[in-house]
């Protein structure tokens, strides 16, 4: 079985869609998108600096917009109003920002609705990240355990459980200064560059901005979906939406993610653009499971040779 995989934020780098729009029909469809979220993604796409770029009411939208036009390559569709995943497609998740891009792919949404959806949690989360300072640590190795318990020590929270030795910690800067002069044993602080403690009760006012989009109309997942609150399957079209308000200020658990994969028994995994992070982790965490970052269009074809070969 096969899983794509759609990444999060701080993947995304200058100009990483300027080949993509050499492919027929995706300048078009990336400014049908850019008008959904009234966003100019053809720009920050191609000709947009890195700190524009890292701007979060731009890089959720730009993130999601990304995966969108990367799924409709892949099925050689350019029609309707679904960028689906391409038949054969076993599974999706999405990490943060691009469980939005797996919910589409799924069905649940209308490419249209899942770029309005994440404009609004772009700016929403920018918005509740601009009212306190706040930011966001890498932390990598380290007894796991240890980890865990010396973030809470910091009053910290650890807004991505990503498995594979790192877990990222957000919150007070100030806490995260204390958490880099004392970390946990045989372990390693990063500072993120990122605009706020996203995945943690700093972001319940984003949440309450999207509240609205908690009864707006889905239809249930036609992929196998799996939810980055725990790893589940989520069957439900409305529970998935639910979950995507929800998640915003909730952890990201990838690990667990990762773990169901393993229990579905994949044996590939293909990550949408801008792609590498994820098939990172899963080269350390899911040994024996063949890996593809789709980067640039160049890798269109061994994508769909792979999921020919792993097909569900």
């Amino acid at each position: 079985m096969i899983v794509l995989v759609c990444p999060g934020q701080g993947s995304q780098t200058p100009g990483f869609l300027s080949p993509w729009l050499e492919l027929p029909g995706l300048r078009d469809r990336l400014t049908a998108l850019s008008e959904a979220a009234e966003v100019d993604l053809v720009a920050h796409g191609t000709t947009s600096d890195e700190d524009t770029i890292k701007d979060t009411a731009v890089a959720q939208p730009l993130l999601v917009g990304a995966g969108l036009l990367a799924l409709r390559a892949l099925s050689g569709s350019n029609d309707g109003p679904y960028a689906v995943a391409p038949p054969g497609s076993g599974a999706l998740a999405g990490h943060s920002v691009g469980e939005v891009t797996a919910a589409a792919g799924a069905g649940v949404l209308p490419e249209t609705d899942a770029m309005r959806f994440v404009a609004l949690r772009g700016r929403a989360m920018a918005e509740a990240s601009a009212a306190a300072p706040t930011g966001m640590s890498a932390v990598l190795g380290g007894d796991p355990d240890d980890v865990l318990a010396t973030i809470d020590r910091h009053g910290l929270t650890p807004a991505n459980v990503n498995g594979a030795g790192q877990v990222v910690a957000a919150g007070a800067l100030d806490a995260l200064d204390a958490l880099a002069a004392d970390p946990p044993a045989r372990a390693r602080v990063i500072p993120l560059k990122v605009a706020g403690a996203f995945h943690t009760s700093y972001m319940r006012p984003a949440v309450a901005a999207l509240g609205e989009w908690t009864d707006h109309d889905v239809s249930d997942p036609g992929v196998t979906l799996i939810s980055n609150r725990d790893g589940a399957v989520v069957s439900n079209g409305r529970e998935v939406l639910e979950r995507l308000v929800a998640q915003v200020s909730n952890p990201v658990r990838w690990d667990l993610c990762m773990e169901r994969f393993a229990d579905l028994g994949a044996t590939a995994v293909i990550e949408l653009p801008p792609a590498g992070t994820l098939v990172g982790l899963a080269k350390r965490a899911l040994k024996g499971v063949e890996l593809l970052a789709v980067r640039t269009p160049d890798d269109l074809d061994a994508a769909r040779t792979l999921i020919k070969e792993h097909s569900a």
